[in-house]
């Protein structure tokens, strides 16, 4: 939860009778991701009524993959449901997921049939994400699905031995494998209060999933340079040959600055695509734990990341 105060109390009005159709020996992990309104004091509230709800307060905002990576730490349940406090997936899908998982399957993907809650260029970029990733990637990300599904306590303790620091969770939900099933749903608008996501963090967002789970952009660009100097080799014989043989001048500075510029440009694309994979390398390198936490409630203390 990052600044979620409006949305609670259609949250929980929600969320717990969803449960309680399935059952009475429940939790709800509820993270706080550095939240500057009065979410978290809420919260207190509620746990003070409600001792199944269960807090983890971070020290600052670390993002919501690593939020969600530390609520998997502190979940203790045979199987666990992530679910953002938005309401845009409906907590209703809950008593569906379990009885799939009942059935014997380890994931029970929540698999967005419609959005009508999103706008077309929202609902497009996805749908253009999902097919760019599952082309460059070994990893097959299953399309329309987000956070939102039902995970057993084996899922949950695999993905909790995969310790990179930069978090692309639907690729590492994807990575552990183990038998899966879908439920289909239809998403909702945000119930209350304003989504904190925004187009340029969208476009991180992709990036971290394509550099986490592929390295095809280097070797695209070892064909690219490739090419170039194959088409390079070719234009230069044919320039010397036209010399030789025909006396024409060498190419002039038009010519000459639009191959400069064009081979700069190339070489800074290519230079900063292997920053970005130096850069994690630099981040993994580090050790830094992926969270630090200010107070816990209701909650023994948890494995931290290293």
């Amino acid at each position: 939860m990052h600044n979620e105060e409006e949305v609670l109390p259609a949250l929980f009005a929600r969320l717990r009778p969803c449960l309680e159709q399935v059952t009475q020996d429940y939790e709800i992990v509820c993270v706080n991701d550095g939240s500057q309104d009065g979410t978290y004091a809420a919260l207190k509230e509620l746990s003070r009524r409600d001792p199944r709800i269960k807090l983890v307060n971070l020290s600052r905002n670390f993002g919501k993959e690593i939020a969600l990576t530390a609520g998997l730490d502190y979940t203790t349940g045979a199987a666990v449901i992530p679910i953002d406090a938005d309401l845009q997936d409906p907590p209703e899908l809950i008593p569906a997921l379990i009885h799939e998982w009942k059935k014997g399957y380890k994931v029970v993907l929540a698999t967005r049939r419609s959005r009508p809650g999103d706008s077309w260029a929202k609902r497009k970029s996805a749908e253009w994400f999902y097919k760019a990733m599952n082309r460059v990637s070994s990893v097959k990300l299953p399309a329309n699905t987000g956070d939102f599904r039902l995970m057993d306590r084996t899922v949950v303790d695999a993905v909790k031995r995969l310790p990179e620091r930069t978090r692309f969770m639907k690729g590492i939900f994807a990575w552990v494998g183990f038998s899966t099933t879908v439920v289909y749903f239809d998403r909702e608008a945000r119930v209350a209060g304003t989504t904190t996501w925004n187009y340029w963090g969208l476009w991180k967002f992709a990036l971290d999933g394509i550099f986490s789970f592929t390295t095809l952009p280097l070797r695209v660009w070892t064909y690219i340079g490739a090419l170039l100097s194959l088409v390079s080799f070719m234009w230069a014989m044919v320039i010397v040959v036209s010399t030789v043989v025909f006396g024409n001048p060498v190419a002039g500075y038009p010519s000459l600055m639009v191959a400069v510029l064009f081979m700069g440009g190339m070489q800074l694309l290519s230079i900063g695509i292997i920053g970005e994979y130096v850069g994690r390398i630099y981040r993994e390198s580090k050790h830094r734990p992926l969270y630090l936490i200010a107070e816990t409630v209701g909650l023994e203390e948890a494995e931290g990341r290293s």
